[in-house]
């Protein structure tokens, strides 16, 4: 089994970038496409999982902090439980959603206000993988 490809607008969506974003990229030159049967244009997986991960490094790290997680979302904060002892902080991240559950104290001094940037910062020592049924 070969190397699976994906059309731009599945490529669009696996990156969290638009289908004009990802057009743009490929006629710049930044995103290499192929042009298959019936002259759609399409991307190998291969290249496209180099590019996600070139695109999260340029996006995600910021030089300033000296941390060991390397998975690092930038998103936006969206208004979370602040209640009590605990706050919920939710960052939305492209189409994902991050939800952390904090100290209510973590969350005053950072300033958590619906709206403002955030990145997500996950460190896992359990991550799974799954294929979706059909993409």
């Amino acid at each position: 089994m070969g190397m699976p490809e994906y059309r731009i607008g599945q490529a669009a969506e696996l990156v969290g970038v638009s289908t004009d974003t990802i057009r743009r990229w490929a006629d710049g030159g930044r995103v290499k496409t192929r042009i298959g049967k019936g002259g759609r244009r399409s991307i190998d997986g291969e290249d496209l999982a180099r590019f996600a991960t070139e695109m999260a490094g340029d996006e995600t790290l910021d030089t300033r902090r000296r941390q060991s997680a390397r998975n690092r979302f930038r998103g936006i904060c969206h208004a979370g439980d602040q209640r009590r002892v605990a706050a919920q902080g939710e960052v939305l991240c492209g189409p994902h959603r991050f939800v952390s559950l904090i100290t209510r104290e973590a969350a005053d001094e950072l300033g958590l206000e619906p709206g403002m940037i955030a990145d997500a910062v996950v460190k896992a020592t359990s991550v799974g993988v799954e294929i979706p049924p059909e993409f």
